[in-house]
């Protein structure tokens, strides 16, 4: 099986002894689109053992420019990224366990979700996740690697539990919302191409046990040909790194969340555990035009286009209006 690894066990940084850790390791990877399909595909192709693979999407014409692993194919099939990521991906390397999983990841699952991971990698596009993911990281003492890619520009860090500075010591949670996002700034691909490969040569340091860790903060500007490493340390008075979990246990987050560059709204109940997407479609048929299949459910209401997944969750599109979203799935999905 080595053989396959032959030009990677002869680098001296990983060697015999390194490959085989990635073999045994699990990776708990958390978002699949541009930074997540980059880094999905060189960890199954650098022989990690088990990889999950949770996003929330599903996969759409505009994402092709950037999310290296989807095709068209993917979209008239109306697969979502994580079971389009995992099918993709099997073809590639098939000793690798791979496991796509449909799923918004929040503070009801998200503990369940790593709690046997050895490093989280952040494919995400938004802040209220990762602050959640800072927080288990730390509570669970996983190491993760967060990644972002906007416009022209990128960053990475490597984050190791109470060591190196915490997510939430270089960004303050009450930062978020003041940053650019894809709807009001683009992306363009070498951006996050560039990321997701520091984010998974960072993880496969983790991995494989190697002592050159750089904590420090990495950004880049593609367009300008800028690279620049700042020294980060913790802060004395950071809540997470105080065992303060705020995202973790509720006291943060949001029951709907605009989706980066999509301009659409997704809604979430927590006290759905599982949906029937057939009985669903039968209730709907009467009042709108609804297709559905094993992991997504799609109807036009009110002249407006709902995404209804399994787990209860809906993304309705073409707004930015989370009123306006909470109402409509309030009305056709429930309470």
């Amino acid at each position: 099986m080595f053989n396959r690894y032959s030009r990677q066990i002869i680098f001296p940084g990983i060697g015999e002894k390194g490959q085989h850790k990635l073999s045994q390791s699990n990776v708990v990877l958390i978002g699949c689109g541009a930074l997540g399909t980059i880094i999905a595909t060189s960890l199954v192709r650098a022989g990690v053992g088990r990889i999950s693979i949770i996003d929330r999407d599903f996969i759409e014409y505009h994402n092709l420019q950037r999310q290296v692993i989807f095709d068209e194919e993917d979209i008239k099939n109306q697969l979502p990224k994580a079971i389009a990521a995992e099918r993709h991906l099997k073809k590639v390397n098939s000793s690798v366990e791979i496991r796509g999983i449909v799923a918004d990841v929040n503070y009801t699952n998200v503990e369940r979700l790593v709690c046997d991971a050895d490093i989280i990698l952040d494919g995400l596009d938004n802040f209220e996740t990762r602050f959640l993911i800072n927080d288990v990281a730390l509570k669970y003492n996983i190491p993760w690697v967060y990644g972002g890619a906007i416009s022209s520009l990128g960053m990475m860090m490597t984050i190791i539990p109470h060591q190196t500075a915490c997510f939430r010591c270089i960004m303050p949670g009450e930062a978020r919302g003041t940053v650019l996002t894809c709807d009001t700034a683009g992306v363009i691909s070498p951006a996050p191409t560039i990321i997701g490969a520091l984010q998974t040569a960072a993880a496969m340091k983790i991995l494989v046990g190697s002592e050159d860790i750089n904590p420090g903060l990495t950004t880049i500007d593609v367009w300008q040909g800028s690279f620049h490493h700042l020294e980060t340390s913790r802060r004395p008075d950071c809540p997470a790194c105080l065992g303060n979990y705020e995202f973790l246990d509720g006291r943060a987050g949001e029951k709907t969340t605009l989706l980066c560059g999509q301009n659409s709204v997704q809604v979430l109940n927590h006290n759905i555990e599982r949906l029937s997407l057939e009985e669903l479609a039968v209730h709907l048929r009467p009042i709108g035009e609804v297709s559905y299949n094993e992991f997504m459910l799609h109807v036009i209401v009110d002249n407006q286009e709902m995404f209804v997944f399994p787990d209860g969750r809906a993304i309705v599109k073409n707004t930015v209006d989370e009123s306006l979203a909470r109402g409509l799935y309030a009305k056709y999905i429930g309470v």
